[in-house]
């Protein structure tokens, strides 16, 4: 994206919101302002000029240009640090305590060693679920009520 198109004190804008400036003090760090300009007067031009397509166009690539090179990084840390830990645990003695915690670590950067927890869903309505409580209920009811029919040794005598 070429810089061309916009003028000095804009790219400087962009940059300083693409650094995480807000946008009235990217203003005030891009474009000189008079100690009488008022806070409204600034937040206002800052807006304005966020609101330009050219710029807001910029702000947007910067941003993804960092976020790019974050990932980047963190891939590039990821591996030296996997990289590390393959040679001690390859070159450490088989007794050293380096190899297991190397091996462990290892093991914990792919998911080796997570606890793995099932759990089931039930899908029913809680209207079925009260149905099937009730009929429940109702079976050891009548259950109850023909045990209490049935005569007992005691009856009997």
């Amino acid at each position: 994206m070429g810089d061309k198109k916009l003028t000095p004190k804009q790219l400087h804008f962009a940059r300083c919101i693409a650094g995480g400036m807000t946008q009235s003090d990217a203003y005030r760090e891009a474009y000189t302002v008079r100690d009488s300009t008022t806070q409204e007067s600034i937040h206002s031009s800052a807006s304005r000029l966020m609101s330009d397509v050219k710029v807001s166009a910029r702000v947007k690539h910067l941003i993804g240009l960092r976020e790019r090179a974050v990932v980047a990084s963190a891939v590039t840390d990821r591996e030296r640090v996997l990289s590390k830990l393959r040679g001690w645990m390859d070159d450490a003695e088989p007794t050293d305590t380096n190899k297991i915690k190397a091996a462990q670590l290892l093991g914990q950067s792919v998911g080796m060693f997570k606890d793995v927890i099932e759990t089931s869903t039930n899908d029913r309505e809680s209207s079925e679920i009260a149905v099937e409580i009730e009929r429940r209920l109702a079976a050891l009811q009548d259950r109850a009520e023909s045990e209490e029919d049935q005569p007992t040794a005691n009856d009997l005598h």
